[in-house]
C-alpha cells in the first residue's frame, strides 16, 4: 500500500501534521499500530464529548486529570491546553494585547535572529515550506517577534521555534499559539529559555539525581566515563522532545505537561532510560553512551505511544 510509488501514497508519506515521513519509515508497524490506536482514540473522542458536552469550559479535577492522561482527542487539544495552562485566561483578560505587540516598535537585533531560523524550522513539513500557501513560517514568525517583544528577559532563543511550530500546527491560531508559549516559557519551565538557562540546568542536575536513585547503574556508567548529563538531554528538555520522539507521543506528552508541569519532563526521560537500561550499559566509551542515547528514542516502545503513556506514570 504504502510502499508503491507515485501520486496515490503521497498521504502515506506525509504525516496529518505535514510532517514528511523518512525514507525508512517502518509503515506496516506503525500501520499495525495505529489500527490498534484508533480504538483508543474513538473511545476517548466519545468520553471527552461527554465531559464537555458542547461547551468550551472545563474545570480543573481529578477525573480531567486522569482524562488528560489517557489523551486529549485532537479535536479538543488546543482547548484544553488553553484552559488548563492558564492560558485561554490571561488572553481574555488581555484583548489587543497580542496585536498591539505586533504594532509596536520592533528590536531589530531580535527580528533578525529569528528570521535567520525561519527555514530552519521543520524542514521536513510541507506546511512551513515557502511555497505552501498559506505558509506557517508567517504565523510562526509573528508569534516570535510578538513573544520576544513581550518577555524581553528571554527574548529570543533557539528551541523556541519548535515549540511555537507545534503550537501553530494543533491551535491553528497565531494569538493562541502565543499565549500558550507563554504559559510554556513563563510558568511551566521558568528559566529555561533565559540568557543563562538556570532552570534548564537545575533540571538537568536534578534528572542525574533522579537516574542516581531509580537507575543506578547508569547512572554510574556515565559517571566512570564523564559525560554530563546535558550532553545527552539537553535538546529533551530545551525541545519538549520536539524532533527526538515521534509526534503523536509528544502531543501525549504535551497533554499532561500543560495540566501537571515540567515533573512530566524527568517521568518521560526516567522512562526512556529505565527501559533500555541493559542497552545503555552495553557502551563501553563516550561516543557509544551518546549514540546509544540517540538510539533509545527511536523504535516501537515510543512510537506506542498509549502504553508507552502509561508506563511513565508508573516508575
Amino acid at each position: 500500500m504504502a510502499g508503491t510509488e507515485g501520486g496515490r501514497d503521497w498521504a502515506y508519506r506525509v504525516d496529518p501534521y505535514g510532517f514528511e515521513r523518512p525514507d525508512d519509515f517502518d509503515y506496516a508497524s506503525y500501520e499495525a499500530f495505529f489500527s490498534r490506536y484508533l480504538v483508543v482514540l474513538t473511545r476517548r473522542a466519545i468520553k471527552w464529548s461527554k465531559l464537555l458536552k458542547g461547551k468550551n469550559s472545563i474545570q480543573k479535577s481529578l477525573k480531567v486529570k486522569r482524562y488528560i492522561r489517557k489523551g486529549i482527542p485532537n479535536e479538543h487539544r488546543a482547548l484544553i491546553w488553553m484552559i488548563v495552562s492558564g492560558a485561554q485566561a490571561n488572553m481574555e483578560q488581555n484583548p489587543g494585547y497580542y496585536h498591539r505587540l505586533l504594532e509596536g516598535e520592533k528590536n531589530d537585533k531580535l527580528v533578525e535572529a529569528i528570521k535567520t531560523d525561519m527555514n530552519r524550522t521543520f524542514p521536513d513539513n510541507i506546511k512551513f515550506r515557502q511555497t505552501a500557501d498559506p505558509c506557517l513560517q508567517d504565523t510562526l514568525y509573528n508569534v516570535l517577534v510578538a513573544y520576544g517583544h513581550h518577555n524581553k528577559a528571554v527574548g529570543y532563543c533557539q528551541g523556541m521555534n519548535f515549540i511555537a511550530g507545534y503550537l501553530i500546527l494543533i491551535t491553528k491560531n497565531e494569538e493562541e499559539s502565543f499565549w500558550l508559549l507563554d504559559a510554556l516559557i513563563g510558568r511551566i519551565l521558568p528559566d529555561y529559555y533565559s540568557p543563562a538557562m538556570m532552570g534548564l540546568k537545575t533540571d538537568q542536575e536534578v534528572l542525574g539525581e533522579l537516574v542516581k536513585l531509580k537507575v543506578p547503574a547508569v547512572a554510574e556508567l556515565m559517571e566512570r566515563h564523564g559525560v554530563m548529563w546535558t550532553l545527552v538531554v539537553s535538546r529533551w528538555f530545551i525541545c519538549l522532545f520536539i524532533d527526538i520522539l515521534p509526534v503523536e507521543t509528544v502531543l501525549r506528552i504535551w497533554d499532561c505537561l500543560f495540566y501537571e508541569g515540567s515533573k512530566i519532563i524527568f517521568r518521560v526521560a526516567l522512562t526512556l532510560i529505565k527501559q533500555h537500561q541493559a542497552f545503555i550499559l552495553e557502551a563501553t566509551n563516550f561516543p557509544d553512551i551518546c549514540d546509544k542515547f540517540k538510539q533509545i528514542t527511536k523504535g516501537t516502545f515510543v512510537t506506542e505511544c498509549h502504553t508507552f503513556m502509561q508506563k511513565i506514570f508508573r516508575i
